[in-house]
């Protein structure tokens, strides 16, 4: 006997069910999660407290569409109830899944404090088993053989899918090792990681101190020549020593 079909969605009047769990063992897991087992003339249905937060509301509808589905339940997840989608301005409803985790990727790469954590999110990428990677190149080459199956003719079609396998080998290839290198990078250098208004002001404290020091004592007392002006001399004396300025974001 087939498994039921689970719709777990937002009522009209924003309560949270989850319909279809006829059995005992997806009602069972249901009540695990956190929902609430209703029995009247409609049959057996499962509700979130109304009182249950908008967080947890999202948290505890995708782990029980988590546990069905392990179960090897179908389940209808609403979008909004779904946590593992990442909503962007591209993919307002979060549908392109495979793309949003490697976004996360990208701003855990972006964001990493130090060496090992930028490695750690690098490799997941590199991983010659289970990267980023490695999972593309087998998708790009299961697109080759399906499109021969369904079509011989099709050859320069699986040829472009094949072709862009070899790239993704060259990449790997490529990058062999690379985590590690990352991982015995140096420390970040004093500029890093501030934002724009700290590194600046790092910038001009350190360029005034250089400055300050590159001025012997004789020649701090030394009269000014005649030719210039207390303001001149003061600006000489302020202007910091030739290096590069923080760069603009």
């Amino acid at each position: 006997m087939p498994a039921p079909f689970i719709t777990i969605a937002i009522e009209p009047s924003g309560s949270v069910s989850a319909k279809g769990a006829t059995d005992d063992l997806s009602a069972t897991l249901l009540k695990h999660a956190g929902f609430h087992q209703i029995k009247d003339w409609y049959g057996r249905r499962h509700r979130l407290p109304t009182t249950t937060p908008q967080a947890d509301r999202s948290a505890i509808a995708s782990h029980a569409a988590e546990m069905l589905r392990a179960a090897r339940y179908s389940v209808d997840l609403d979008p909004d109830l779904d946590t593992s989608r990442l909503a962007t301005l591209t993919d307002p409803h979060g549908i392109r899944v495979a793309g949003g985790q490697v976004l996360r990727l990208t701003d855990r790469i972006k964001g990493a404090a130090n060496p090992a954590v930028a490695a750690h999110a690098i490799d997941h990428l590199l991983d010659p088993t289970d990267g980023v990677l490695i999972r593309l190149h087998e998708a790009f080459e299961a697109a080759a053989e399906t499109i021969t199956d369904l079509d011989e003719d099709a050859f320069e079609l699986a040829d472009r899918f094949t072709l862009a396998c070899e790239h993704l080998t060259a990449a790997v290839e490529e990058l062999d090792g690379a985590p590690a290198q990352v991982c015995a990078l140096a420390g970040a250098s004093p500029l890093h990681g501030g934002s724009y208004q700290e590194q600046t002001a790092t910038y001009y404290a350190t360029a005034f101190t250089s400055a300050a020091r590159a001025i012997s004592p004789a020649a701090a007392q030394a009269p000014a020549p005649l030719d210039q002006t207390s303001g001149s001399v003061s600006a000489m004396t302020a202007t910091p020593v030739s290096g590069s300025r923080p760069r603009v974001r």
